[in-house]
């Protein structure tokens, strides 16, 4: 039986050599080895296993994933684990959920430069936070949050912009006191604003200077220095846009705020609705318009660019912490907020889990219970070697509007 939805995953593999044969000098390592990676993900290639029910005898096989971080169906158990971890960090405050945006003049050379442009945007931000948080005339505390970085719009064009997971209050000058914040509102999104444009544009200039941006086609023009220094007044001039949410009602709404931001991708397998005549159809809400939902189509080869404009660079952390919750004194600091708020140790019961039994945890699926009979477990029996060559790709069946499969050919 051929798979009933359409996955990324297909599109790469029919119009992937295409777009690789017009665009192949353009894109990176990094967005080449994702492509592949999606395209031969839980197929033959990667090897697998076949599992056997221990009640009525069915066999089941099953390949092995890719891992990659872009890839749409690898992002379930990592998640979950992530979130299982983060609930036992989780302080007795309230939340607050604040999001960071470049101007749109910028995103061409982030684009161009994606390392260094968005090391860029998490320091100033998160140092725009550290700063107004401190002062106090606005707070007056040492605060401490988490940054997920974001590179895409609903309609997969290039958005950079960070989310911000803020507890509401932070802990005194002396370490003595937590300080909470005030009820309906963290810091003023105005002042945070203007100190965020000015910590920007300082390091993207300061980066400028030292020869750490590159600038070729439609930008090659900005490495004139009058020119860049053109573009960084003009983008002084205009508004910034930082804005914050009302803080969450409780850990579960914190919870399902990190289950939607932290490992989205760019986009998910279920807004896919169709591939016809080389073009694809998707799902996104226009923000301009209330939040309506509508679909959106487009060439196969746009699909591909647009989507690999997201791809970060090798080793780049995309969820990063600060202040308080930084890597570096994470365990002391929450340890000390949990005493002034007299709040009890958080404590994660999975880690000494196998993978199944965390699976079933987190998800309340039992992964190994018997996909026909329902009362035997499934138990490995053999292991499959990776496949040394190409293998073809059974075609999707989308159901059409009348309710009858429409037929692809796929090919890896």
């Amino acid at each position: 039986m051929g798979r009933k939805a359409l996955e990324v995953a297909d599109i790469f593999c029919q119009y992937g050599e295409v777009f690789l044969g017009n665009f192949g000098q353009s894109i990176s390592p990094e967005q080449r080895r994702a492509m592949r990676a999606i395209k031969i993900c839980r197929t033959a290639e990667l090897g697998g296993h076949i599992d056997r029910c221990t009640h009525c005898g069915h066999e089941v096989i099953s390949y092995n994933s890719c891992r990659n971080r872009h890839c749409p169906k690898c992002q379930s158990l990592a998640k979950a684990s992530w979130l299982e971890e983060r609930e036992a960090e989780l302080l007795s405050t309230s939340y607050f959920h604040v999001v960071f945006t470049i101007p749109k003049a910028l995103n061409q050379i982030a684009l161009q430069n994606k390392r260094e442009v968005y090391n860029i945007l998490f320091e100033a931000a998160a140092g725009t936070l550290l700063t107004i948080a401190a002062d106090p005339k606005h707070f007056g505390a040492k605060i401490g949050f988490m940054a997920v970085l974001h590179t895409w719009g609903q309609n997969l064009l290039l958005h950079p912009h960070l989310h911000f997971l803020i507890p509401g209050g932070g802990l005194s000058p002396d370490e003595k006191r937590w300080i909470h914040s005030h009820r309906k509102f963290f810091l003023p999104v105005r002042v945070l604003s203007r100190l965020f444009r000015r910590l920007f544009l300082e390091s993207l200039t300061k980066a400028f200077r030292k020869g750490r941006l590159e600038f070729f086609g439609t930008i090659n023009h900005l490495s004139n220095p009058e020119s860049f220094s053109n573009l960084i007044e003009k983008c002084f001039n205009t508004e910034w846009v930082v804005y914050s949410k009302p803080p969450f009602a409780g850990a579960e709404s914190v919870l399902d705020y990190l289950g939607r931001y932290t490992h989205r991708i760019a986009i998910s397998n279920n807004r896919l609705l169709r591939l016809e005549d080389g073009k694809v159809t998707f799902t996104w809400r226009n923000y301009r318009r209330g939040n309506k939902l509508q679909t959106m189509t487009l060439r196969a080869e746009e699909f591909i660019r647009r989507f690999l404009l997201h791809v970060l660079p090798n080793g780049f952390m995309r969820i990063r912490y600060f202040g308080f919750l930084a890597n570096r004194h994470r365990t002391q600091k929450l340890k000390l907020c949990r005493e002034l708020l007299s709040q009890s140790p958080g404590e994660s019961t999975l880690k000494s889990m196998d993978w199944k039994h965390r699976y079933a945890a987190l998800t309340g699926k039992e992964v190994d219970l018997c996909p026909l009979c329902g009362k035997g477990h499934m138990v490995t029996v053999e292991r499959l070697l990776p496949l040394r060559f190409p293998l073809v790709r059974p075609p999707p069946q989308i159901e059409s509007n009348d309710g009858s499969p429409t037929k692809f050919q796929m090919y890896l």
